[in-house]
């Protein structure tokens, strides 16, 4: 999405002329777990934010290369002239070529072509990506497990977006000889100023779920497994700190319905003539228990540490028993604990209990 104003501004000769400002906002579907199921410690950098790091010198001295106004200049530490380590140019190229697991060699690099068209996109060398959902159910009649399920279905699920929040463009940029790349070095940091000006980078994903099965047998019996797993990256390009939260959570699930249960004591049950200590009706019992862990940590460049800022363990239990009585009204009878158990001292621990007994009725005619 682009929106776009002119301004005027006074030229280095005295004449007015009309600058275009440019903002806009980005978007896309990607592709990013290469690099989510590797090793993160939240008080530890990880690997990858150490090739994040490794990554900027690559980064620009391919920018060099390309850009004219460099005159092939490179500094004692490496870094090509104008593109420094925190250059947004270099910075925005080497995070995602760590966080995706590609060669910080032929990532895209920013567009700085900039020029007077408003859909000019500075990100166009990164191009969305397909997510999915796949759920298959046709394990369930293969034969031999024809005889053992009724229903058997497998779910994996992907979403992940590389986003920035907004950009626009500087009205400081310079580029005097029309190569298309900027030509103007900022005196405070030593960059160039870019064409575009992002203040923010964003990394969205999800294995939501990353594998689910359930089955129901035929003997009535339910049971459900599941494995999820999720990361937010978020690169300020401000403080050039990289804060980043992660969350894995278990579920398992059990349940059976069978009909004509014993009671201890004899009742009358609504359409029946008499007494009996058998359920006329399904009577349905349900175990479900989950985990959940969540880490959010910050990690600075060049500082050679990493901050746990959050995170949680959350264990989750609850059974209930549900029957029918008729076709207008159903009893339940639950339980349900939570217990949060914080990872920073800050936090206190919460546990969280309901239970009760819950009756419906229905008054449809």
């Amino acid at each position: 999405n682009y929106s776009e104003l002119y301004k005027d501004t006074a030229g280095g000769t005295g004449y007015s002329r009309l600058n275009p400002y440019m903002a806009g906002t980005f978007s896309i579907s990607f592709i990013s777990f290469g690099t989510l199921f590797e090793s993160y410690k939240p008080n530890e950098l990880s690997r990858t934010f150490q090739k994040f790091e490794n990554y900027r010198g690559i980064i620009s001295q391919r920018l060099g290369s390309i850009n004219k106004y460099t005159g092939g200049l490179v500094g004692s530490d490496g870094y090509a002239l104008g593109y420094g380590k925190y250059a947004q140019d270099v910075l925005i190229p080497a995070f995602i070529a760590a966080y995706t697991g590609k060669s910080p060699s032929t990532i895209a690099l920013i567009n700085e072509s900039g020029g007077s068209s408003v859909t000019s996109n500075p990100f166009s060398g990164y191009l969305p990506k397909p997510n999915w959902n796949i759920s298959y159910s046709g394990l369930a009649k293969l034969p031999g497990l024809n005889k053992i399920f009724t229903n058997f279905n497998i779910t994996n699920a992907y979403t992940s977006t590389l986003s920035m929040n907004s950009f626009n463009s500087q009205l400081n940029y310079y580029d005097p000889l029309g190569y298309g790349m900027p030509g103007f070095i900022d005196s405070i940091s030593g960059n160039f100023v870019p064409y575009y000006q992002v203040p923010n980078i964003t990394i969205n994903e999800q294995f939501a779920p990353l594998l689910d099965v359930d089955m129901q047998f035929t003997n009535q019996l339910q049971a459900k497994i599941g494995y999820s797993k999720s990361r937010q990256l978020s690169l300020s390009l401000i403080d050039f700190q990289l804060s980043e939260s992660r969350s894995t959570e278990i579920t398992i699930g059990a349940g059976i319905r069978k009909r004509g249960v014993p009671l201890p004591f004899k009742m009358k049950m609504p359409g029946s003539s008499a007494a009996s200590n058998k359920l006329q009706n399904d009577l349905t019992l349900r175990l479900d228990f989950s985990i959940r862990d969540n880490s959010t940590s910050s990690s600075y460049l060049d500082q050679n540490a990493a901050l746990p800022t959050g995170g949680q363990r959350i264990v989750r239990i609850s059974p209930s028993i549900d029957y029918v009585l008729n076709n207008r009204i159903n009893v339940k009878l639950y339980f349900d604990q939570s217990r949060t158990t914080p990872k920073i001292s800050t936090t206190p621990p919460i546990t969280t209990t309901k239970g009760g007994l819950q009756i419906r009725i229905s008054l449809a005619q």
